[in-house]
């Protein structure tokens, strides 16, 4: 059957998604294409555009039977830049589509459980305990010990996460975490001193391609705690081979533990005095632009390509996972002061700036600036490529250096 008869099931229409949708679009697919929010931009590129919450796997799977009722056939799904594995998975599962089994979308979808299940399995991830009992909260820090991490079992965007250096701050952060939990559940876990990767996984059949390597930024910590507010990322690595190579060895193992033989992982890894250590791993295709941009920047892989084609039950081919060229990309964050917004200025020139692939803008005139608590309220970005790693993140700051707020 060639891809004109091939229909694909999309969730998630957010603008982060135009760019996979278009990539499906292109491949020659009829798109049905989900999303909650009746303007999400993705919904103008469906063949048939459903109206529903990309969070209500039953409410999706309903409206899906409806139209396989009405003749129109669904031959794979995927969530496009979207964190809803179980919805994913129970809509795969139900119309026995290639995708994650029950069990591991939901050990994707809670952080504690996933712990659980990578510690039985042996895979080397830090120190954790549970605290959705208040009651234990300072005996489970104090054995883990200061500085550590608190966060929701069950939440997405780092909403709730927080870096915590001392008892006295313990409570009033339980509350952040426990507000972000759509369960109201809590966990602590070790902070580990490293590097942080993100990553990004095509597995075929149980075989892993991992594709995606970024070294993770955090230049902000020291102001923005105790909030983790990432400032982007940039390739190639600036570690060892041996050491990036330990790293995948890991996160290759965690999606194995897990579960995850068809489709695409995503780890959040840390290179530790003790060596590499898994911080998550998510069963779907990453935010923030890396797999649709970054990741084909840097290797010369369509890797949402890819990804569509194990959604559809295609096998790869090592000639379409390997390697075209490495080249150097970085993605960079605006920093800007809090306050209302009354003009934005210079967007042509930043996107036009020497060495810019994509230059994107979340704010408009009378949006409200917020000091930032979450990875949802960064205002913008600017992804570079150059011949270089520090020639790549310098062009992107460069770029963000032209924008003008003009505040009220």
């Amino acid at each position: 059957m060639s891809n004109d008869h091939k229909h694909l099931l999309i969730i998630g229409a957010g603008i982060e998604a135009c760019e996979g949708i278009k990539i499906a679009k292109a491949m020659g697919l009829k798109l049905i294409i989900v999303d909650g929010n009746a303007e999400a931009p993705g919904l103008s590129m469906a063949d048939w555009p459903i109206i529903e919450s990309t969070y209500h796997g039953q409410g999706i799977l309903k409206k899906i039977q409806a139209l396989i009722t009405s003749g129109i056939a669904v031959h794979g799904i995927i969530a496009m830049c979207a964190d809803v594995p179980l919805s994913v998975a129970t809509v795969s599962n139900a119309l026995g589509l290639p995708g994650l089994s029950l069990e591991s979308a939901f050990l994707v979808s809670d952080k504690l459980a996933m712990k659980i299940k990578l510690q039985s399995e042996g895979i080397p991830i830090p120190c954790f305990a549970d605290v959705s009992d208040k009651t234990n909260l300072l005996e489970q820090a104090n054995t883990i010990g200061f500085p550590l991490i608190i966060k929701p079992v069950d939440s997405r965007g780092a909403r709730g996460v927080q870096l915590i250096d001392s008892a006295k701050d313990l409570d009033r952060a339980w509350e952040l975490a426990a507000k972000e939990s759509p369960t109201s559940r809590v966990m602590l876990e070790e902070y580990l001193e490293g590097q942080q990767f993100s990553t990004e996984t095509l597995v075929d059949r149980g075989q892993c391609y991992t594709l995606g390597f970024a070294d993770r930024n955090y230049e902000w910590l020291s102001r923005s705690k105790p909030f983790i507010i990432e400032n982007g990322g940039d390739s190639p690595t600036s570690v060892s081979s041996e050491v990036k190579a330990e790293v995948i060895t890991i996160v290759e193992q965690a999606a194995a533990a897990l579960g995850i033989n068809q489709g695409v992982a995503k780890g959040d890894m840390v290179y530790t005095a003790q060596g590499a250590k898994v911080i998550e791993i998510a069963g779907r295709l990453s935010g923030g632009f890396f797999s649709t941009t970054q990741i084909p920047l840097a290797t010369g892989i369509n890797f949402i390509e890819k990804a569509i084609k194990l959604a559809l039950g295609e096998p790869l081919t090592r000639e379409e996972v390997t390697v075209k060229y490495q080249r150097a990309v970085a993605i960079r964050y605006l920093d800007l002061a809090p306050g209302k917004v009354s003009q934005i200025l210079g967007e042509v020139e930043a996107s036009c700036a020497t060495g810019v692939e994509m230059l994107k803008i979340f704010i408009k005139e009378g949006s409200v600036i917020y000091p930032l608590t979450n990875h949802t309220q960064r205002s913008g970005f600017a992804i570079a490529s150059a011949d270089n790693k520090l020639a790549a993140i310098a062009k992107a700051q460069a770029a963000l250096l032209n924008i003008r707020i003009i505040y009220d």
